[in-house]
């Protein structure tokens, strides 16, 4: 009986409740050279989607196999594809 006590200072064990929210610089910096390499795409950035930070990936155009490719989200970060067209450096 000794372990009622005990028992009112158990909290679950919630892995997400210690992880800091992920840091959408490192994140991008680990993913953008992969998602560079698919056709088509054109550049990576930070942005906001939906009023939450996210990972956009810019399209010269918006095709399904770029739809099947890019990840919804990475390391628990939302990611949104967003066409652009051909981006050219300016001289």
């Amino acid at each position: 009986m000794m372990l009622l006590p005990l028992l009112g200072h158990c909290t679950p064990n919630r892995k997400d409740a210690a992880l800091p929210p992920p840091n959408i610089a490192g994140v991008l910096e680990r993913h953008t050279a992969r998602l560079m390499s698919l056709p088509g795409v054109v550049g990576t950035a930070e942005g906001e989607c939906r009023g939450q930070p996210c990972i956009l990936v810019l399209v010269e155009r918006l095709t399904p196999a770029l739809r099947q490719a890019v990840p919804a989200e990475l390391e628990g970060i939302p990611v949104e594809l967003r066409e652009t067209g051909r981006i050219e450096p300016q001289s």
